[in-house]
């Protein structure tokens, strides 16, 4: 569409004929010698008087030029854009931390692999789904934490989903410790999202037992994740038949996920269980993109200013052409000298 920047420019549309109503027309007054036989000795001469004062007096072109350049110079003045179709740039709307138990209780060989029967260690089985889910989230920034006695950042936030999966390979279990810090691991997510820009801050947090090393409570932190509009979505793999640290502590899970406003799961022995899960989170998530508008725009001043300027150059161009063509047919005489208000011959 078109559009003008300055459409205040306009308003001086009617200055030249507030100018031509008001000002004072320009009056100027000269010296001339008076001789009241001027015309005898004119006629003597032989010699036919020119004026010695000479009105100009407009054409019609002018009269009609006039306008219409005043017109082009206020349209140039007021801008005028072509504001081109939008262009539209994907972002992310959505930054997604992973929170991944690297105890020692996750080398637990419970996990089945459906396809040849082998039993797997958990963190194994995790590997698997994770890499999948990761690759499905082409939109999102992910993230990689990893907690054991302590939680560390394994990837930042990023679109480069390559390197998180990369990243995620490269996970053993025990390089966290061999205790489980889940309030840690929260409170860390936390600090790593305070600035993120994203509509949406999620967190998956997945442990196969309970908390037995942070510092600050788990519910404490999901507390504060809640106040940071952080949703945390739980998945326990552990056995909560078990005793000591390998159990899995369901109901401390279920309300961190209430306290955020996000989902409990459990997933045991069972791949595909597992997968099933990462599979209800993504349909929990869809992947929805932010799209920054804008318009990109084209200044078109320059076609007014260049047609007054071409019609300015035109009028004068034929006004010397025109000249040019009458000064043979002139009549060439005595040099003469004006002398009240007329002139007169050598």
């Amino acid at each position: 569409m078109w559009k003008f920047d300055f459409p205040w420019m306009f308003l001086l549309l009617p200055l030249p004929a507030f100018v031509w109503w008001l000002a004072p027309a320009w009056r100027a007054t000269t010296s001339a010698i008076r001789m009241p036989f001027f015309h005898e000795m004119a006629q003597a001469a032989g010699e036919q008087p020119a004026p010695g004062g000479v009105r100009l007096r407009r054409n019609v072109v002018q009269r009609v030029m006039m306008p219409v350049l005043w017109i082009l110079l206020v349209t140039a003045s007021a801008k005028p854009v072509f504001v081109e179709p939008p262009v539209t740039r994907d972002e992310p709307a959505r930054d997604l931390m992973l929170a991944i138990d690297l105890s020692e209780s996750m080398s637990t060989r419970d996990f089945v692999n459906p396809q040849t029967g082998e039993r797997m260690d958990r963190l194994t089985a995790v590997k698997q789904v994770v890499r999948d889910f990761v690759a499905r989230r082409k939109g999102d920034r992910i993230g990689v934490v990893v907690f054991g006695e302590a939680a560390y950042p394994q990837a930042p936030l990023t679109l480069d989903h390559d390197s998180v999966l990369l990243l995620l390979n490269q996970m053993q279990i025990g390089m966290a410790g061999p205790r489980t810090a889940i309030g840690d691991a929260i409170g860390l997510t936390v600090k790593l999202m305070d600035n993120s820009p994203a509509q949406e801050k999620v967190l998956i947090l997945l442990t196969d037992g309970n908390d037995t090393s942070s510092a600050i409570p788990p519910e404490r932190a999901a507390d504060i994740a809640k106040n940071n509009k952080l949703v945390i979505h739980t998945v326990g793999i552990g056995d909560p038949s078990a005793t000591g640290e390998d159990k899995v502590d369901l109901d401390a899970l279920q309300r961190i996920s209430d306290i955020t406003g996000g989902r409990a799961f459990h997933a045991l022995g069972n791949p595909q269980e597992l997968a099933d899960v990462y599979t209800t989170l993504d349909k929990m998530t869809p992947e929805k993109v932010k799209r920054e508008i804008y318009r990109p725009q084209r200044d078109f001043f320059w076609i007014p200013l260049a047609i007054a300027l071409s019609i300015l150059t035109l009028y004068h161009c034929l006004a010397l052409v025109i000249a040019a063509l009458r000064a043979p047919g002139r009549k060439q005489g005595p040099k003469t000298v004006q002398i009240d208000g007329a002139r007169h011959g050598n």
